[in-house]
Order: C-alpha cells, then sequence, then structure tokens
C-alpha cells in the first residue's frame, strides 16, 4: 500500500474563514487539481491535525465535509482515501462521455435499453413528430471508475442513425452522431432536482429519497431539425454543472 501523501497545507488563524473550512478548500483544490489522486491516502486525523496546529474535531469537521462530498472515504484498517473528484460539467454543448474523458474520470456505459417505441406527447413535442409515431429510444447507465454517475434516456428521430448497441457502450451518442454526418448546433436544457424514487436509487446506488440533479435537453442540428431528447439523472455527490455569468449591458 502506498504511503500517505504529504501536502504542503498552512491556515491562516487571522481570517474570518472558518480553520476547518480553510483546511477542506486546500485538500478539495489538491484533489481537483489532480495533485491527491483516487486511492491515494491522506494519513491520519492525530497527524494531520499535529502538523497544522489545529484540535483534531477541526480537521475530522474539514474530512467530513469532503466525505460528505463524496471525495474522501474512511476505510477500516486503512485510512481516509481518496475516492475520485467530482466533474464540473460547463454548460456547452458538450455530451457527458466527453467531459467524464476530459476530466480523466475513465467512463464507462451499460445499454439498459435499445428499441423503438410510440412517441408520447412530451417526445413528439420536442422532437417536432406526430404523438404515436416511431421514435428510438435509449437508456444507459454511466459510470466513471467502476461506479454509476448517471441514468440517461434519449429519444431520437427514426432514421437518424444506426445505434448499435456495442457502439453505444464504447463512446458517446453525441460522437456517433457526429460520426454519421450530424452537425450538432444549440441545444434548449433545463436544469432542476428532485428525490430519488425506489427505481433510480437502486439503478444509482444510492438510498431512496436521496436527491439527484435532473436535465432535460432537447439538441438541434445546423439546419434547426430536433436531433436528439434525452432526460438525464446525475448523483449530485459525483456532478455538478457549472456556470459563468455575465452582466448584461
Amino acid at each position: 500500500m502506498d504511503p500517505p501523501v504529504q501536502l504542503e497545507l498552512s491556515v491562516d488563524r487571522g481570517s474570518p474563514v472558518p480553520l476547518y473550512f480553510q483546511l477542506s478548500q486546500q485538500l478539495e483544490s489538491a484533489i481537483e487539481n489532480g495533485v491527491l489522486t483516487p486511492g491515494t491516502l491522506l494519513g491520519n486525523e492525530i497527524e494531520l491535525a499535529g502538523r497544522l496546529g489545529l484540535s483534531r474535531p477541526t480537521v475530522r469537521q474539514a474530512i467530513q465535509s469532503l466525505v460528505d462530498k463524496g471525495l474522501l472515504v474512511r476505510r477500516r484498517g486503512v485510512g481516509t482515501q481518496v475516492v475520485h473528484s467530482q466533474v464540473k460539467r460547463p454548460l456547452e454543448l458538450s455530451s457527458l462521455y466527453d467531459d467524464l474523458e476530459s476530466a480523466g474520470q475513465r467512463p464507462a456505459t451499460k445499454v439498459l435499453v435499445n428499441t423503438v417505441v410510440a412517441a408520447s406527447a412530451e417526445v413528439a413535442a420536442a422532437l417536432g413528430v406526430s404523438e404515436g409515431s416511431e421514435v428510438h429510444r435509449i437508456e444507459r447507465l454511466r459510470l466513471a471508475h467502476g461506479e454509476p454517475m448517471a441514468y440517461l434516456c434519449n429519444y431520437l428521430p427514426p432514421g437518424l442513425l444506426d445505434l448499435d448497441t456495442g457502439q453505444l457502450e464504447a463512446t458517446g451518442l453525441y460522437r456517433l452522431m457526429r460520426a454519421a454526418g450530424i452537425t450538432l448546433h444549440s441545444a434548449r436544457q433545463t436544469i432542476g432536482a428532485r428525490a430519488a424514487v425506489a427505481a433510480e436509487a437502486e439503478r444509482l446506488g444510492e438510498q431512496t429519497g436521496a436527491p439527484l440533479l435532473t436535465m432535460q435537453r432537447v439538441t438541434f442540428d445546423d439546419t434547426g431539425r430536433a436531433v436528439e431528447f434525452g432526460t438525464h439523472t446525475y448523483r449530485p455527490s459525483r456532478y455538478s454543472f457549472e456556470f459563468q455569468l455575465l452582466v448584461r449591458s
């Protein structure tokens, strides 16, 4: 087993920012920047407290805040260990597969459903087709480092591209669309949150009633045609959306 990593950590006792939060921010930054990689041991709380001149409860609070975020885990007989960094997805037209890959998260996909169904009123309105007409439905579980991260349900107009299950498990949907000559241009997206029902909780490895992030997206090609309607749910401990806000002049 690798020895615990020794980080250059410091706290400012004159700052109004609580000491535990200063420590947790430095640890989180080290995880996000790849200084602390998945599997890395942090060492024990007593050693960390002694090195920084902090009380053990302060260090415990800092570590617990990162355990709650899903970045650290306490393992009996092992110590405190880095699990993974949270994926912060920018609000741009990109796929979850590409975002995970760029974050070094080793994405994997399990296709749960790959079939043709009759379009519901909601799906028909999103894709601009007649209600009851045939559309392609795919359901996938997206994993990172072997852990479930998101459940993805997507609808596509018929005849858009060949949706081979093997290809869907090997790469992202948007990559397949681009390879088929579809130029993705824009999307309309809604982000929300709700409690997980039993089936969702089991699928994502959460407790029933746990909070989930939700996203609905309609994607358009360069001709203005709707080419995909997606409804996704994400584990917030593993995933967040990142906004850039500008002042309107």
